[in-house]
């Protein structure tokens, strides 16, 4: 194993490294290797052609042939505004360069708003796949509120040449229902033109926050989530990785099992996000967990959440502001220290 890993992971590398999983065996989980396609999806009721661009995403990059993810999403020019997003890096206002980055980055593919990939579609189409986001919560809305409104059509993306749409959902919120019923539907739709799906299965509610915690990193909440993901037949569930647990009994909502909480997690964080791992049809669905925010430690706190998500079963990471919000050099930099992660065969599933 890289020693500059052991580094990053500094107190915790003993206990990330050595973590033994006790509670879902990993033998029970349909786990990421070079065979996905062929061992778990091919018996789905996919397309033939979507199992044809999941193998494509499979085979770009770094990761190519591993059976994991690294994905590059810059969407936050709509959901946080162009002037916070990229004011820190004012070369990313330029469409071109988030595709630039992408590609030197040794990303699987690039996510984007139709007009980011539209802009520069056939210079890069057919170099980088392309996921592109259908739906997006604008903060011009005053007061701000949590929806999500359709910005494309699959058709839009389609004949762009992305290989995938995306979407995001908030779960918990008011619009939550609606806002299913539209991915459903565009969901279907997209697989049968063979294309992809991706789900960005967030939670959303003022509620979910008790007592100064926050239960929108909650496990059985997040597991949730993905498991109402996985259900419209999301291919890739992005997923914000779970920090704690026990929101459905703080909130004294939902229904649980006494034994989601002593058999199926502990508080490691390895165990949490093998949570959500299992809430994706044991791996059916694969996870790729969310890169966060920047801020200091930004290289540290990148590679520690992709060694939990690895060892937990995931997928991968799609790690945005943490490396657009720097130089191409250091967000470049920053790609590769996470795909070392999944490249390293010392870094097994607990």
């Amino acid at each position: 194993m890289e020693s500059k890993i052991i580094d990053l992971l500094g107190d915790e590398a003993g206990d990330l490294l050595g973590h033994v999983c006790k509670t879902v065996p990993r033998e029970n989980l349909h786990v990421p290797g070079p065979d996905f396609v062929d061992r778990v999806m091919a018996i789905s009721d996919r397309p033939t052609r979507v199992l044809r661009n999941m193998d494509t995403l499979f085979n770009t990059g770094r990761l190519a042939g591993s059976g994991y993810l690294s994905v590059l999403p810059v969407d936050q020019g709509v959901e946080h505004t162009a002037g916070a997003s990229f004011a820190p890096n004012p070369l990313y206002f330029d469409p071109e360069n988030i595709v630039k980055l992408a590609i030197e980055g040794g990303c699987n593919a690039v996510a984007s708003t139709l007009g980011v990939l539209g802009a520069v579609s056939r210079k890069y189409a057919h170099k980088i796949p392309f996921i592109c986001k259908l739906n997006h919560n604008e903060l011009l809305t005053y007061p701000t509120k949590h929806d999500q409104t359709i910005f494309a059509s699959v058709d839009q993306a389609f004949e762009m040449g992305a290989l995938a749409v995306g979407a995001t959902i908030y779960y918990g919120s008011d619009e939550c229902r609606r806002q299913i019923q539209e991915i459903s539907e565009a969901f279907h739709y997209a697989h049968s033109l063979g294309m992809v799906t991706v789900l960005w299965a967030y939670l959303r509610n003022s509620d979910f926050k008790v007592n100064g915690k926050d239960y929108h990193v909650a496990a059985d909440l997040t597991g949730q989530a993905n498991y109402l993901a996985a259900t419209i037949e999301a291919d890739i569930i992005k997923q914000k990785q779970a920090e704690n647990n026990g929101g459905f009994e703080a909130l004294q909502f939902g229904r649980t099992n006494k034994k989601m909480y002593s058999d199926l997690a502990t508080d490691h964080p390895i165990d949490l996000t093998r949570y959500q791992v299992v809430n994706c049809f044991m791996g059916r669905a694969g996870l790729i967990n969310s890169g966060g925010a920047s801020g200091e430690n930004d290289l540290a706190q990148a590679v520690r959440t992709a060694v939990i998500n690895k060892r937990a079963g995931g997928m991968g990471l799609i790690s945005g502001r943490k490396a657009f919000q720097k130089s191409m050099q250091e967000g470049v930099e920053l790609l590769h220290a996470i795909q070392d992660v999944y490249l390293s065969k010392d870094i097994t599933i607990a």
